[in-house]
Order: structure tokens, then sequence, then C-alpha cells
């Protein structure tokens, strides 16, 4: 199946349902309603579900020369596969992306706190937001990182005389995006061709139950059958793809 409009899934719900026509998704009561059971449907199959489609590289924001080690992650990333940092000792070297080590928020002070915060050499004592005090080397490249509020990345190291802090350009990260839903007539929903059969048939199935209190078995059945499709065809390559799991 091609992937389709909102639109036209509406107006292919509601022919079923032998329902008046319409030409836009708010035509009536009825197919604003069917619209809506096509949302919550899409939610409900892509909620929870660690699917490729949703997979994306991306870059953290920069932080300040005041926190140089802080990062923020991007308010469209959900989930975080891993992690890496341009390690390059010179801007004339080779670039060197390195895979950044999560530690959880108290392995992370661990490491920081067992640093001697009067070395000044060294080390560049940086206040959290939460007013703790870190740590952090500004001699080395960063090998480290963690997240104490789920929305900034820190890491425990960055070369001072090479960079004030740490910089978008040299961030390459893997993870998934959030989905969204948008109630237009030509919204197309976000998913692999292949879920198209699988959302389409969910959605009127739950119509049926919803909007005519009664079951719709073919669309059941088709909803079924291609779900469990679904399972064994989760990703377009072959064998699939492992992920290492940071989850936010």
């Amino acid at each position: 199946m091609a992937k389709m409009s909102l639109l036209e899934m509406t107006q292919d719900i509601l022919s079923d349902m032998n329902s008046d026509e319409v030409n836009t998704i708010n035509g009536s009561l009825e197919s604003t309603q069917v619209a809506q059971i096509i949302k919550s449907t899409y939610f409900n199959i892509t909620e929870g579900k660690d699917l490729a489609h949703f997979k994306e590289l991306f870059r953290l924001d920069s932080g300040t020369s005041a926190k140089p080690t802080h990062m923020l992650i991007p308010e469209t990333i959900i989930d975080i596969d891993w992690v890496k940092y341009n390690t390059e000792l010179a801007a004339a070297d080779k670039d060197l992306y390195t895979k950044m080590i999560y530690k959880t928020p108290d392995e992370f002070l661990y490491i920081l706190d067992k640093r001697d915060s009067t070395d000044t050499t060294n080390i560049k004592v940086v206040t959290d937001a939460s007013s703790t005090l870190l740590n952090i080397n500004k001699t080395k490249i960063p090998q480290y990182f963690t997240s104490f509020d789920d929305e900034t990345i820190v890491m425990d190291g960055y070369i001072a005389t090479l960079e004030s802090n740490l910089q978008q350009s040299k961030t390459q990260c893997f993870g998934k995006r959030a989905v969204t839903f948008t109630l237009s007539d030509t919204f197309t929903p976000d998913l692999p061709v292949q879920m198209f059969t699988y959302l389409l048939a969910e959605a009127k199935s739950n119509c049926f139950l919803t909007l005519k209190q009664m079951p719709n078995q073919k669309a059941e059945q088709t909803s079924i059958s291609q779900k469990r499709k679904m399972s064994q065809e989760a990703f377009r390559l072959k064998n699939g793809i492992t992920f290492a799991n940071f989850g936010r």
C-alpha cells in the first residue's frame, strides 16, 4: 500500500462505514471523529516502539564558556543511542570521532569528585544548574558523559587551549526523534510505507467499535495480520540493526 494522507484515510474509513462522503476531515462531525481516532491509533502503534524509521543522526547544541562541557539535547530527540565527539587535538588534524562513555549521574560525580578542585592549571570548577560544583578537566579530551536533567548532556573534559567550549560541529549522535501528528487534510503520517496497511486497518477497526458500536471482522483480521508482519519486518536492512540504550 502506498502512503495516504489523513483525508484519504478518513474517506476510506467513512466509505467502509457507509457514512456520508466528505471533501475535508472537518466536513462532518463523524469525519472529525474518524480523523481523531486515526491520530490516536497512530500514537498507539508508534509510542514505545523502537522503530528504525524514527532513528536519525543529529548534533548536540553548544554550551557556553561558563559551562564549557554542557551541551543541549535537541527538543525533537527523545532517546539517545550514542554520542561521539571529534577528539582531534589540533584544527589541522584528521577528524577523530570518539564514542563517549555514558555514566549515571552518581558514577559521573564520583569520577569528577576525585579530581583536585584547587588544581587551577588542569581543572575548571563549573557550577551546574543545581549549584553542584563539577571539576571539569580543561586539559583533556572528553571521555565520559551524563545528564542530570534529561535535557542537557555534560561531558567530563575539554581542551581549553583548543576551544572555549565543546562545539556543536564536533558532535555526532544517533537516537530517536519524537513523532508528531497534524490534523490537516494533506498531512501524511510519518511511518514507513509498509506500516500504512496496519495503521489503516487498526484505525478502521477502532472506528467501527467506537462510532458504530460493532466490530469489523475484516479490518481486525487485517490488523492482526499486519501486526505480525511488522514484528517480522521491523527493519528494511537484512538482519535488522541492534542499538545500545541511553534513554532520556
